[in-house]
């Protein structure tokens, strides 16, 4: 039969048995539309389409239920499905990233002889890039008041708010009606009490109508996205106003803004060697810049917040809320802090950067994209 596969040569293809294909068209959850001359079961390409997504989210871990649901949405095409299963598939990446980062930290203690907690021994199996960093953000990520300021005026007289990529709610306005997206289960559960309801979702494939709200916003999230463009166009099309608090890596020389990616971790360039260029995402939404200055006394611990306080990365609480640290690997962190550490001891910090002592604020790269 022209433009249609049998079962068994579909089987053969996807690494399946004839009999779950069997199941699969019992239950409902693909069903073959065609028949062969000798009556047996032929799959169109639409057919192959859908049996290729219920079997990517069943590799996933998703039950039957849940896959039927999945696949059922009527509001959701091959392209959202695509994006969504790359954001899973991204999401589990770092999981396991991160779970090496574990294991390693733990082999590491075994080979000194040094004993292992039951609490460091289980780390690992929670270890997801924001489940990894997510248990400690309250105690350093917050929001900065000053910061804050810029994100709400740029919201306009917006009165319903999409929050992407929420994490525990810091910068959402309490003076909007808000609606929340995180993907992570840990972050969820540290949205505080009377916080704005929140959807799990991915940025790449918002869950809303078109122009479903007013202002969408996201702060310091974009890169961590799958798909960074393909989620601002998203923001643009469920709202008519966008706001992105992000980083500017088109000015040449950009790693060198910061002394601490300049003299104690080149890595971090490669992090975000893959980042869309600024004019790119500014593009994408017909959106302007504005620098955002990083204070002194920055209450959000972010990355670039204790420019002018060097001895906060030497604690190891401060640099868990950031997720640099786990992209570019414990050796990289190691061999940055001990550097660190040696250039405070021997005054090269304060001399290197003596600049930066009666500086109230810096301008580090951080952007917000209004459009």
């Amino acid at each position: 039969m022209e433009d249609h596969w049998t079962v068994g040569r579909v089987a053969g293809l996807a690494g399946v048995s004839v009999r779950t294909l069997h199941h699969y068209d019992e239950i409902g959850l693909v069903r073959p539309s065609a028949r062969t001359a000798a009556g047996y079961r032929a799959y169109s390409a639409d057919d192959v389409e859908r049996l290729r997504e219920v079997l990517a989210y069943r590799r996933l871990g998703f039950g039957l239920r849940e896959v039927a649901e999945l696949v059922g949405d009527p509001s959701t095409d091959t392209v959202a499905h695509l994006r969504r299963l790359r954001g899973l598939l991204l999401e589990r990446r770092d999981r396991a990233d991160a779970m090496v980062t574990a294991i390693d930290r733990e082999l590491r203690a075994r080979e000194k002889g040094l004993k292992v907690t039951p609490e460091e021994q289980l780390e690992m199996l929670g270890a997801r890039l924001y489940d990894a960093i997510g248990g400690a953000y309250p105690a350093t990520r917050r929001t900065e008041p000053r910061i804050a300021a810029r994100i709400w005026n740029a919201l306009g007289d917006a009165e319903t708010v999409l929050n992407i990529g929420a994490g525990t709610g810091s910068y959402e306005p309490v003076d909007r009606n808000v609606t929340a997206v995180e993907p992570s289960a840990v972050m969820r559960g540290q949205r505080p009490a009377g916080a704005a309801p929140c959807v799990a979702a991915f940025a790449e494939s918002l869950p809303f109508e078109d122009r479903s709200f007013d202002a969408a916003m996201a702060v310091s999230t974009v890169h961590h996205w799958g798909d960074p463009m393909a989620g601002l166009r998203e923001m643009r099309r469920v709202a008519r106003r966008v706001v992105v608090l992000t980083f500017d890596t088109d000015e040449p020389g950009w790693q060198n803004r910061f002394w601490l990616t300049r003299d104690h971790l080149p890595e971090f360039a490669a992090v975000l060697a893959g980042f869309p260029s600024l004019a790119g995402m500014a593009g994408a939404i017909g959106a302007r810049a504005e620098p955002v200055p990083v204070p002194w006394d920055c209450a959000d611990g972010l990355f670039e917040a204790y420019w002018r306080r060097p001895a906060a990365y030497l604690e190891d609480h401060v640099r868990r809320t950031m997720s640099v640290w786990t992209k570019v690997g414990p050796e990289a962190e190691r061999r940055a802090v001990r550097s660190l550490r040696d250039d405070l001891d021997s005054g090269r910090w304060a001399e290197r950067n003596h600049d930066l002592a009666d500086l109230d604020a810096a301008d580090l790269g951080l952007r917000l994209l209004i459009a």
